[in-house]
């Protein structure tokens, strides 16, 4: 349902730097086309008021990286490093999106989990297929949910099946990104897979039709030992994976990119071409954990100011939850903490949901807050079925939320002008 004007009430939380939590417990938070207007101790007479008085509100979370494509199989092949698995598991699933009744079906349970999960919006790669791409996005425009997709390219370095020809994928690219201008919620993004599966002839073209229609860029960089070797042999004329990015001109920093992974980026030269590249992190630490890529040293990426976020990548990653994925990011920390650099300090809880929330949410504008002005997203949490003997603090309260929840505690959603849930 919609209003142009309404207010929630509730006990607000939400990331007042990356550091801290801010807290307005029991108040009114007022809504107006869709942004965030401000809040008020008197509940307000000229707009209806959605009342989760005793419940804890956070914004909704941003998911930087996933693939829906690969949604069917997700806890699946975990056994596999990431080429192998590539192989075994993700082409093979994705050539099947040809078909649109499947892509129908497939894409329909995608979109569904992501609406019940606490993800505001989301940055999705698809996969080849033009038809099945915009199937995709039809599907995340209903839902009401903010989302990039890209349709996916590929031109070597993957079966027969479901390798495109460089002009057939420029051409395909082109006219799905002209048949994506009608969606509101929904916006299309340029998306190279990753360079191994790129030809520089693809990549130069995808950097024109970028430059054309101004779009941001989505890939993978330096998720894999195995795969950053085999940049080299494919670019050695770079100097870093990142680097093989910037001579083809698709990353820049008059634009926005984000780039999966990260997991092997922190050489000084490289974090500088991350830094004047505008290029956002999504830090994706259950995937780097099930197809054994390793740990992102993701305290070096905030000190040196990079813009970082959170993603889920199913199925490298087995769930769709944003609250998952934080807990993931704090324990992943803490083993690099331990197990590589005794000077690289674990993740707080603060600064893990800043990540999931602003701190992704910048890729989509203002949002991930319930700062003056931001687009507004929201979630109503429910812990009745979280019993305890405890008496908590609202933050406290929230932390355990993160850490237990298991689906059955969003009791509300809302995305702009929207209630979803």
């Amino acid at each position: 349902m919609k209003n142009n004007k309404f207010a929630l009430k509730g006990t607000f939380i939400y990331s007042e730097n990356r550091e801290t939590l801010a807290l307005c417990e029991e108040e009114y938070l007022l809504v107006s086309d869709g942004a965030v207007e401000g809040f008020s101790s008197k509940k307000p007479v000229d707009m209806p008021v959605y009342d989760y008085s005793g419940k804890i509100i956070i914004p909704g979370m941003y998911d930087l990286h996933t693939h829906a494509s690969q949604f069917a199989y997700r806890g699946l092949g975990m056994d596999m490093e990431l080429l192998e698995w590539l192989y075994a598991n993700a082409f093979p699933e994705e050539a099947k999106f040809e078909d649109l009744d499947y892509a129908e079906k497939a894409y329909e349970i995608f979109v569904n989990q992501l609406v019940k999960s606490p993800t505001a919006g989301a940055c999705v790669f698809a996969e080849i297929h033009e038809a099945s791409t915009l199937l995709l996005m039809e599907k995340l425009e209903k839902s009401g949910l903010q989302a990039y997709v890209g349709k996916v390219n590929m031109d070597r370095d993957c079966p027969d099946y479901i390798r495109e020809t460089t002009e057939g994928s420029l051409e395909t690219t082109e006219s799905w990104i002209e048949k994506s201008k009608g969606f509101k919620n929904v916006k299309p993004v340029i998306t190279p897979r990753f360079i191994p599966s790129c030809t520089d002839e693809l990549m130069d073209g995808l950097s024109a039709l970028r430059e054309k229609y101004g779009l941001p860029v989505q890939s993978h960089l330096s998720e894999n030992p195995d795969e950053i070797e085999l940049v080299k042999n494919l670019c050695p004329e770079s100097e870093s994976y990142i680097d093989a990015y910037r001579r083809s001109g698709i990353i820049g920093k008059n634009h926005k990119t984000v780039m999966a992974h990260c997991v092997y980026s922190d050489s000084e030269d490289e974090i500088r071409l991350l830094k004047e590249n505008n290029i956002f992190i999504a830090h994706c630490p259950q995937c780097n954990a099930n197809v054994m890529s390793g740990i992102a040293p993701v305290r070096k990426y905030i000190e040196a100011g990079l813009e970082m976020g959170l993603g889920t990548d199913c199925a490298g990653g087995a769930s769709l939850s944003m609250f998952r994925e934080m807990t993931d990011a704090i324990q992943a920390s803490k083993l690099y903490w331990r197990l590589v650099d005794k000077n690289s300090k674990p993740l707080t809880f603060p600064e893990a949901f800043y990540l999931a929330t602003e701190g992704g949410g910048r890729f989509f504008g203002d949002c991930g807050s319930f700062k003056k002005g931001y687009t507004f997203s929201a979630v109503a949490l429910n812990e009745e079925n979280l019993e305890t003997t405890r008496s908590l603090n609202p933050f406290e309260r929230l932390e355990r939320l993160i850490y237990l929840s298991d689906g059955r505690n969003i009791e509300a959603k809302f995305v702009a002008d929207r209630k979803i849930i």
